[in-house]
């Protein structure tokens, strides 16, 4: 029996720079995969990322590890992905990415991965380069996190999971959550406003790559909310990253949080895709 040669491969740190061409298509939306091979995830996380290569160079990759995010794929490379992510003997715990990519390629996962626990179809990506729009204030209070605050930004990070995600990030030990949580405040990638010993505002720079950086995990303490903190913190959040991680600064959102997409396009936010994510 003759076997034709899969199109769909592990990646190698030989496949680095064709897979960074993948993400540059469009670095605003891919930036989180980029990050991760930039980081050196194909030489430390073998079969953490795949790729669609049906003999002309490298066309697709797929995030393929505790989440699972397809870059740059057509109707085929879904197709190829999901035949080989189907024979998986574990499940990833979510689902992300661009919504045209997304939600087929969950359509041909999910009767095999079963029911998700939630399906976001519609989260805005927003990015900005540019400076504040005229007039923005800037919360001067707001800067990196210095390491010594790691068990105090440690609680507010768990808090934001817990609220957007619906269950809390650990049970038991959270030896290896907080360490994810120091590892961004030693990257500078963790700003906050702290009073009185109390954080009020956080946001961490998730992903950097490619000219571009990822904010995640925006958050105030449900006491300080609707007093007009958000905007100025962001601005300043925007402004500290332009000057010294990157140019352009991008993040999603859900549609249905209407302050928070106020809050962003009040700083100079505009839309520039659509994400989808499905929780498991």
């Amino acid at each position: 029996m003759l076997r034709t040669k899969s199109v769909v491969r592990a990646l190698t740190p030989a496949d680095h720079d064709q897979a960074l061409e993948v993400c540059a298509r469009d670095a605003r939306t891919n930036v989180f995969v980029a990050a991760r091979i930039l980081d050196g995830a194909l030489a430390a996380s073998p079969g953490a990322v795949l790729g669609y290569d049906e003999g002309a160079g490298l066309q697709s990759i797929c995030w393929a590890s505790a989440n699972l995010m397809p870059v740059e794929c057509d109707g085929p490379a879904l197709a190829a992905f999901a035949a080989r992510l189907r024979r998986w003997r574990h499940h990833c715990s979510s689902l992300f990415g661009s919504a045209d990519m997304v939600l087929p390629l969950w359509e041909s996962l999910r009767p095999g991965w079963g029911e998700p626990r939630a399906v976001r179809t519609c989260q805005p990506v927003l990015a900005t380069a540019g400076p504040l729009p005229e007039g923005t204030s800037r919360d001067w209070e707001v800067r990196p996190a210095r390491f010594d605050e790691v068990d105090l930004v440690m609680p507010a990070a768990a808090a934001m999971f817990t609220e957007e995600i619906g269950y809390p990030p650990y049970r038991g030990s959270g030896h290896l959550y907080r360490q994810g949580v120091a590892s961004l405040i030693r990257a500078g990638h963790t700003f906050v406003r702290i009073d009185d010993g109390e954080v009020v505002f956080k946001a961490d720079v998730g992903s950097v790559a490619l000219g571009v950086a990822q904010v995640q995990g925006v958050w105030v303490s449900p006491r300080w909310r609707g007093q007009g903190l958000a905007g100025p913190a962001m601005a300043e959040v925007v402004e500290q990253i332009r000057a010294r991680i990157a140019p352009v600064v991008t993040l999603y959102v859900n549609d249905f949080n209407k302050p928070a997409r106020a809050t962003y396009a009040r700083v100079g936010f505009t839309e520039v895709g659509s994400f989808a994510t499905v929780l498991m």
